[in-house]
């Protein structure tokens, strides 16, 4: 997920805009893990005890993550944890494609110079060592993957196109490394990992060779592993339960 952008108002110090950044980490962290329940209030004093804040930066982060869509205000006061539905996954996993197909093809129609393209390079190949990651390198091999998508939406030289994507993927389901976390746990999770890392390459290569319209394909496809996968999870609750705020979506009754 993005490290999150805070702005503030005036000459902020540091240390608060620091202090505000943690606890909104800490609070999605929080809400991604099932702390919270859909339909539990979220208020600002229990939390100060709880994240040692104060509550300016609580009120900010709560803010922000109603931003984001994962928490909405209660008419009688403070914040309601928000729920999902399987078809709020595949909506945010099918915008998350069509943003990320339109950044590839951005990037390949806007690229002036080959070495624009060498921390992107970069990232693919430091994914290429780590296609079979064990527990201790797992989490590294999710930043490297989202350092990857990020590095891409980069080369669209778009803020608006950023702005947007960012706030998608803020929602659990929609960031690759959720499709990631779950696919890690499937049958032939290995075949799958480097099904997903070929594709990251196929999209390096057309964006090298200026095919827009092929990057954007790519990319799209790319996003739809991501449905797949997340479709073979909800088969196994051991591995749905792995999925960053699963605790937040509303499964169909099982009949």
């Amino acid at each position: 997920m993005p490290t999150p952008e805070i702005r503030t108002k005036g000459n902020t110090p540091p240390e608060f805009v620091s202090q505000t950044g943690r606890t909104l980490l800490s609070l999605r962290e929080m809400l991604l893990r099932g702390d919270f329940q859909p339909g539990e209030r979220i208020s600002e004093l229990p939390l100060v005890a709880r994240l040692g804040a104060s509550r300016t930066p609580i009120r900010l982060a709560l803010d922000r993550l109603a931003h984001e869509g994962l928490i909405e205000a209660s008419p009688s006061g403070g914040f309601v944890v928000r729920e999902f539905t399987l078809t709020d996954i595949w909506d945010a996993i099918e915008m998350r494609g069509v943003l990320e197909g339109t950044a590839a093809r951005m990037a390949a129609e806007r690229l002036q110079d080959d070495s624009e393209l060498a921390i992107l390079r970069n990232r693919r190949d430091e994914i290429d060592v780590f296609l079979s990651p064990t527990i201790d390198s797992f989490a590294h091999y999710l930043d490297l993957n989202e350092a990857f998508h990020s590095a891409l939406t980069d080369l669209a030289k778009s803020p608006m196109l950023r702005r947007t994507l960012d706030r998608v993927m803020s929602l659990p389901f929609a960031s690759p490394s959720a499709a990631v976390f779950a696919r890690a746990k499937l049958p032939k999770a290995a075949e799958m990992l480097i099904i997903g890392h070929e594709q990251h390459h196929a999209i390096v290569e057309a964006v090298e060779r200026r095919e827009g319209t092929r990057a954007e394909h790519l990319a799209r496809e790319h996003a739809r592993l991501s449905r797949r996968n997340l479709e073979t999870a909800l088969s196994d609750a051991s591995v749905w339960s792995c999925v960053p705020g699963a605790s937040l979506i509303k499964l169909p009754a099982v009949v």
